[in-house]
């Protein structure tokens, strides 16, 4: 028998420790495996989108097991089943996209409690409760839930004080992507409007004692890490894959044909 670890990246979020991390676009427990040993703070699963399903899920969760990695899972979509889910699975750190009111984010906290205080189905038998082996997890599951909520739109921003002042919100995340998108900059995240709207959601979530997080794959978040941002994602599987490959073919282009 064993208790409920705590979680460190719970901790770490309260007191506004810069995190730096790495998303991983791959549904692939051996890349997981890798990353996890690189010195990262935290890797992102990434179930919004790319082909995770919850046995591939399952196998990267057991990858980053004993690494000093914190994983955490991004949802495909807010809904109570999923979220139920991938918490049985064994995380305890949650990205949920797209969160748009206060009430959306009251909704979801409810959503990863037991009763009582949510409406997450009771079960001990999961990877989550030890196989039944934790014998303090149904006592302390709710208390050790770090939750990030998303904000990718106008309507967000709007409500983003009252969003970041919801108990049992431990950050929130800006998606500059989908905000540029929803402001009319499709594919221009750095765009001036979207940067004003970024500074401006950083002091308002600053402010009101959250930790906030944003992602640039091209790793250039230094500015956003100078104006408050805590949870810092510099890059991903994909794009470095990418990037190393296109480099070495070009490195020997000239060499092919001869």
């Amino acid at each position: 028998m064993k208790t409920l670890a705590r979680n460190e990246l719970k901790v770490a979020l309260a007191e506004q420790r810069t995190l730096i991390g790495l998303w991983c676009n791959y549904a692939n427990a051996a890349t997981v495996e890798t990353l996890a040993e690189a010195g990262y703070d935290w890797l992102l699963l990434e179930m919004e989108h790319a082909p995770n399903d919850l046995p591939t899920l399952h196998a990267q969760l057991m990858a980053v097991r004993g690494s000093p990695t914190f994983p955490i899972v991004r949802v495909p979509v807010n809904d109570v089943t999923m979220i139920k889910r991938v918490l049985d699975l064994g995380t305890a750190n949650l990205m949920v996209p797209n969160i748009r009111t206060a009430a959306e984010a009251r909704a979801t906290v409810a959503s990863t409690r037991f009763a009582p205080e949510g409406v997450r189905g009771v079960a001990s038998s999961t990877r989550a409760g030890g196989y039944t082996r934790t014998t303090d997890f149904l006592a302390r599951a709710n208390d050790e839930i770090a939750l990030i909520l998303q904000i990718e739109s106008r309507e967000a921003l709007g409500e983003l004080e009252a969003i970041c002042r919801t108990p049992g919100v431990d950050a929130v995340f800006i998606g500059p992507s989908d905000l540029a998108a929803d402001m009319g900059h499709r594919g221009q995240p750095r765009h001036p409007e979207v940067q004003a709207a970024i500074e401006q959601a950083i002091r308002v979530a600053r402010a009101a004692g959250k930790a906030v997080g944003i992602l640039f794959t091209d790793g250039d978040v230094e500015p956003y890490i100078a104006l408050g941002v805590t949870l810092a994602g510099v890059g991903s599987d994909m794009h470095l894959l990418v990037r190393g490959a296109d480099a070495l073919a070009q490195r020997f282009a000239p060499l092919r044909g001869r």
